[in-house]
């Protein structure tokens, strides 16, 4: 089976340099990265004890990192000189509102986004696809309106971190 929709790609564009928006960003995003997801599972024995876990850990965004990948440590080793970040970040008590109405979300939860320097232009840019429109080919109103607040949260993530609204 193929299934095609539309995905909207937000690109939030700021004057601010690089290590200002990673700053801005990493500093309301909490992380699981340090010890694991697994490990923060090991540690809970019931569904009280993982939410309080996840939420010790999320930030004031309500969102944690789960991987950080700096391509720019990797893209020296070939000569490119850039500065790129991309993230992992989610909440799995917000992926449970969508989890709960199709399993198949999670195709899609926890996000991504990417943070990097333009230097054509002199800008850095926080990118994304807004979960919503990933969530559109399961064709579910609940799937729907859950990730129509998980894009909210993610806008004003971006908007924080950037000074710029899309």
């Amino acid at each position: 089976m193929r299934t095609t929709f539309t995905v909207y790609h937000n690109e939030h564009i700021s004057s601010q340099p690089f290590e200002e928006v990673v700053n801005a960003f990493e500093s309301t995003v909490g992380s699981v990265e340090d010890t694991g997801f697994p490990a923060l599972l090991a540690e809970t024995k019931n569904a009280d004890e993982f939410e309080a876990s996840i939420h010790s850990r999320e930030g004031s965004s309500g969102f944690m990192r789960f991987l950080t990948v700096d391509h720019r440590a990797w893209l020296a080793r070939i000569g490119l000189n850039t500065k790129a970040r991309m993230y992992t970040i989610g909440n799995p008590l917000i992926a449970r509102t969508m989890l709960e109405h199709d399993i198949a979300a999670g195709l899609n939860v926890p996000v991504r986004l990417m943070i990097f320097e333009d230097p054509a232009s002199v800008t850095t840019r926080l990118t994304y696809d807004l979960p919503s429109s990933l969530m559109s080919g399961l064709q579910n109103e609940k799937v729907a309106a859950a990730a129509k607040k998980l894009d909210a949260k993610l806008i004003a993530l971006a908007i924080h971190a950037t000074g710029v609204a899309v």
